[in-house]
């Protein structure tokens, strides 16, 4: 069963070696890490380049800039079975791909539980489900998703189901709109085990600084939006 690693990569030179290297030990020969880098202007490319690691395929992001159409550009050019979500400055656990197998089995998508960690990867909070209390449910998740687009794993008929991403995608995120896909159309399991270190630092692409973003108004288009969307592929 061919695994497609899928990330998304933009100016993340510091920690994407690491990364990339906490991933490839866990995948064999016939498995993909696609890689879809949004015109970073730093050196990405260039360690990416240095790991010469045949199982890496680089693309550019020639979509609207933004993490959700790089991520999009990423699944769009994967050939695996299973799919797994990765972002580039966190690390993974060396068990993280035969847990999710295992749990894949009678399942067709997943979310692991991650331990939140600073830059040098000291430990801020053991369990990011009980910090958050995130809960399985697709109502649950449409108003209060708590589920962390890094530590999804999935089908390939989840992602066939999820393609093309809603075209508005300031109402509709990779990770948002993927998990409720599941959680609507597929079976969904959580999975307690902390299997990624999830960092967090200034740079992080998920924190935005869009403030308009955390307003009531806004919300309430999301789940509008997201909620007209999921129907429209209720046939697909």
């Amino acid at each position: 069963m061919k695994i497609s690693v899928c990330m998304a990569t933009y100016n993340g030179e510091k920690y994407i070696k690491e990364q990339l290297e906490s991933i490839l030990y866990q995948l064999s020969e016939k498995d993909e890490v696609i890689i879809s880098d949004d015109h970073s202007t730093d050196d990405t490319l260039h360690v990416i380049s240095l790991l010469k690691d045949n199982r890496i395929k680089v693309f550019t992001n020639e979509k609207e800039k933004g993490y959700t159409r790089n991520f999009e550009n990423a699944l769009e050019k994967s050939s695996g079975e299973i799919i797994f979500l990765a972002d580039q400055d966190d690390i993974w656990t060396p068990n993280k791909i035969d847990v999710s197998l295992k749990y894949l089995g009678d399942n067709d998508f997943v979310v692991s539980n991650c331990k939140i960690v600073d830059t040098n990867l000291n430990i801020l909070n053991k369990s990011h489900f009980e910090l958050r209390r995130v809960k399985q449910g697709f109502l649950h998740n449409l108003l209060l998703t708590r589920y962390i687009g890094a530590c999804m794993a999935f089908r390939r008929e989840v992602l066939l189901k999820s393609l093309p991403f809603p075209e508005n995608t300031s109402l509709a995120a990779h990770d948002y709109w993927i998990c409720l896909v599941a959680e609507l159309y597929f079976k969904v399991i959580l999975i307690e085990e902390p299997l990624v270190l999830y960092r967090r630092h200034d740079a992080n692409a998920s924190t935005g600084g869009d403030k308009s973003k955390n307003t009531l108004l806004h919300k309430i288009k999301v789940r509008i939006y997201t909620l007209y969307n999921l129907l429209r592929i209720a046939n697909k």
